[in-house]
């Protein structure tokens, strides 16, 4: 027998740990580290080469000057991933502070072919259809796979955020009998010879918890069977939702999402300040958001853009682009919220607003001309509950599940979604949700 030694594989050759050592001065010029990487670029001179080290989250330039019975340069291919020792040589010249002179490098295992698309650029010299058939090696790419960096800073501060209001994790299942927004636009499933669909949100399943736990949150795929394609929708997108219980106004839920806009603008911006370097983005302090409801905004724009008053239902999305463009100039504001959408074009689970019933408690935040966020208070009563089900002629017995917790007693709530995906997108300015995304999958794409 065999007992398994937990000191394996601890990150002795990260060089985030040698970076994170010369910055306090706990290693300096001259001292020996070890790290390991992939040789993300190759430039040999006559007697030496320079092998430009991709880590996890860094390039790092290494010199390489083979001795006698040592590996020549000729043998050494970019996509090679390595191991290395030698001395740190501190140089003024370089990002980091420093560059390794090797003295000893393993090949730990070789490409068997040469790639099919150029990443070692400062940008990849292709369009998004070749960088996503190459995916797993475009996002090699420093600056393509900077941007799913931010996509990770963005969940780990909304977790952390999360839970520092006091909010209560949990996981919403992906396979359901029934739709949120009543069944339309769904992913069906063969589930055991019964019809199920793949869930297009966590709302029912968030409300439900809010009697458990009061204050709930999940980071969740969201499925949209919708035939479009456009630069700003794809089909799966990853949810970030909460909901609250015990509120006095859909007024607290966009409360909160201040707080944690505000937050995750300030956390991006200390913690993943090379990414954001990299993609030539500076994100600005957040302090107060501007609010507008919904028809109050459409008559603002018309006004101001000389534009004819359209669609009394719905925002399009050449007037998110104006409301962005209009509170950017007069609140140097990059998010705004709209609020009191429609009835119409709200869910059945939206609260009407008792001064006018003909629109919602409800509210879109808008980011730098698009809309990022959907929320708004929830119905909790279960009289009202059924009467806007049967008003819209819709199945109460399809939603039995979801009316069960209106039956047995729910405090007033609400909450949001955030599409990560988009949210990712309007921070950083790119034209393409795929960017964004690891992996994406729309009308037209489901490999790799």
């Amino acid at each position: 027998m065999k007992m398994l030694d937990f000191n394996r594989y601890t990150g002795q050759y990260d060089i985030e740990s040698v970076i994170g050592g010369f910055e306090s001065g706990a290693l300096s010029d001259g001292d020996s580290v070890e790290v390991e990487g992939m040789i993300h670029r190759i430039r040999a001179m006559k007697s030496f080469a320079f092998f430009v080290l991709r880590t996890q989250r860094n390039l790092v330039q290494c010199v390489y000057e083979p001795k006698e019975g040592q590996k020549p340069v000729s043998e050494f291919n970019e996509e090679d991933s390595v191991r290395l020792r030698g001395k740190l040589v501190k140089d003024a010249r370089s990002a980091l502070g420093f560059e390794i002179h090797i003295s000893d490098i393993k090949v730990l295992s070789s490409p068997a072919e040469n790639l099919p698309i150029v990443i070692n650029k400062k940008k990849l010299d292709c369009n998004v259809d070749i960088k996503l058939d190459y995916r797993p090696v475009s996002l090699r790419n420093p600056h393509e796979r900077a941007a799913l960096r931010i996509v990770d800073g963005i969940i780990n501060a909304f977790r952390t955020f999360m839970h520092s209001e006091g909010f209560t994790e949990f996981v919403p299942p992906k396979i359901v009998s029934a739709g949120a927004e009543g069944g339309a636009d769904m992913f069906e499933v063969d589930y055991f010879g019964e019809k199920a669909l793949l869930n297009q949100s966590p709302q029912m399943y968030k409300q439900m918890m809010v009697g458990v736990f009061k204050k709930v949150f999940t980071v969740a795929p969201v499925f949209r069977a919708e035939k479009h394609s456009t630069t700003r929708h794809i089909n799966e997108f990853e949810g970030l939702d909460f909901e609250m219980g015990f509120i006095d106004s859909f007024e607290d839920i966009m409360a909160v999402e201040a707080r944690f806009m505000k937050y995750m603008f300030e956390y991006l911006s200390r913690e993943y300040a090379p990414e954001l370097s990299e993609l030539g983005v500076a994100l600005p302090e957040i302090n107060d958001i501007p609010q507008f409801k919904f028809m109050e905004i459409k008559e603002i724009i018309a006004g101001e853009y000389n534009r004819e008053f359209r669609n009394p239902n719905d925002l399009d999305p050449e007037e998110e682009r104006l409301i962005g463009e209009y509170v950017m100039n007069k609140y140097s504001s990059p998010l705004v919220f709209i609020t009191h959408y429609p009835s119409k074009k709200r869910p059945f689970y939206a609260m009407d607003d008792p001064e006018d019933p003909k629109y919602t408690l409800s509210f879109d935040l808008l980011l730098n001309g698009s809309e990022v966020t959907t929320g708004g208070q929830r119905i909790h009563d279960y009289n009202m509950q059924l009467e806007k089900i049967n008003k819209r002629g819709m199945d109460a017995e399809e939603f039995k599940d979801f009316l069960m917790m209106h039956k047995y007693g729910m405090p007033p709530h609400g909450g949001l979604g955030i599409g990560l995906e988009r949210l990712a997108m309007k921070l950083l300015g790119v034209d393409n949700i795929r960017t964004v995304t690891a992996f994406p999958r729309d009308i037209g794409r489901i490999n790799p």
